[in-house]
């Protein structure tokens, strides 16, 4: 059964505007699958953990991504338990994967960098 939730146009407009970036809607789709650290994003988008770090911070600001402490590494992961977590889900199924970019990354033997 398909239960449908009714988001307000500011929250919706709030949600759009933040995915609206292209690296953070890609990064989103990302870890709409699959856990990953800064660094491990640093390698995919080859920009800098600063720009990463701000791109997580909006996104988990939003609680749209949760993390969770592993040793010194911090894990990022989409946040299923969100509130308008269907109307993001809605908004991501319509994008292609992100696959290729984390499986570029283990060929580089970047992949589990922080472990």
């Amino acid at each position: 059964m398909d239960v449908k939730t009714t988001i307000e146009i500011e929250k919706a407009a709030q949600i759009l505007k933040l995915l609206g970036d292209k690296t953070r809607l890609s990064m989103v789709k990302l870890l709409e699958t699959h856990e990953c650290c800064v660094c491990e994003l640093v390698e995919i988008y080859k920009t800098s953990q600063p720009a990463i770090s701000q791109h997580l911070r909006k996104l988990k600001d939003a609680k749209i991504v949760k993390e969770h402490r592993r040793g010194k590494w911090i894990f990022y992961s989409l946040n299923k338990e969100h509130q308008y977590y269907g109307f993001v889900s809605n908004i991501l199924e319509s994008l292609p994967t992100q696959h290729e970019r984390l499986n570029e990354l283990e060929k580089q033997g970047l992949r589990i960098c922080c472990d």
